[in-house]
């Protein structure tokens, strides 16, 4: 169950303000309390009335003086500049519940043009013939807002299906002297396979230069078609 708002007025009921007083007094002490000592800062409170027969002070008379003291101590700007009375307060209520009542019937304004554009959309045409100048500017404002959100959106697309398209640039090309090394390592391959060989010609330069180093220089590159069974080379020329 929600609480009843209060009516902030004179409560004109004696017995009434009296209940009032107390238990406002009450609370206002507790959340003085509260952010002393949650937030860690210096405050005071002090509470005239006609019900009690002295000043009600808080946390106590040396506190009370000490804030009072620094608060003194600051300059007049500074003194009065978050300083607020009953008549500045109301005043800052009233301006903010008039911005309030702009914005919610603007807002209002919006969603009704809004109904109005989507009838004329299911319609066809304009359903209302009697519209004022006011309400037509509304109805084209609201149209052209609508019209350059819709051309964002698809801009937004647009711009995604592009990163996903791969660029001309972005393709490896294999340069031509790399392509060429690349043909003449399969010809000697392929040539080799002519043989009966599975080898390609750096593997056999090694394994020569290996039998070289273990025969102590005696062994010299064979050529022609002397060594074909042992797989040392291959004459390049058949």
């Amino acid at each position: 169950m929600t609480r009843k708002k209060v009516k902030l007025a004179f409560i004109v009921n004696d017995a009434a303000r009296k209940a009032t007083y107390k238990k406002r007094k009450k609370g206002l002490l507790k959340k003085v309390d509260e952010l002393s000592t949650l937030c860690g800062i210096e405050a005071c409170a002090i509470v005239y009335s006609p019900y009690d027969p002295e000043a009600v002070v808080w946390p106590s008379p040396l506190g009370v003086q000490r804030v009072l003291s620094r608060f003194r101590n600051m300059s007049e700007m500074e003194q009065g500049k978050k300083m607020m009375d009953q008549e500045t307060f109301l005043k800052e209520r009233i301006l903010k519940a008039k911005e309030h009542v702009r914005k919610q019937k603007k807002d209002n304004r919006e969603k009704e043009m809004a109904l109005l554009m989507f009838q004329c959309l299911d319609v066809g045409e304009l359903v209302q013939k009697n519209m004022n100048i006011s309400d037509l500017n509304d109805f084209v404002w609201l149209i052209d807002q609508n019209m350059k959100n819709v051309g964002r959106r698809l801009e937004t697309l647009d711009e995604n299906a592009q990163t996903h398209v791969i660029a001309p640039s972005q393709v490896q090309m294999v340069p031509p002297a790399l392509a060429i090394a690349k043909n003449e390592e399969m010809t000697m391959e392929d040539h080799f396979h002519g043989y009966g060989l599975h080898m390609n010609a750096d593997t056999l330069q090694r394994q020569w230069y290996t039998n070289v180093v273990n025969s102590n220089g005696d062994q010299t590159m064979p050529l022609g078609d002397a060594n074909l069974q042992n797989g040392f080379w291959v004459n390049p020329l058949p």
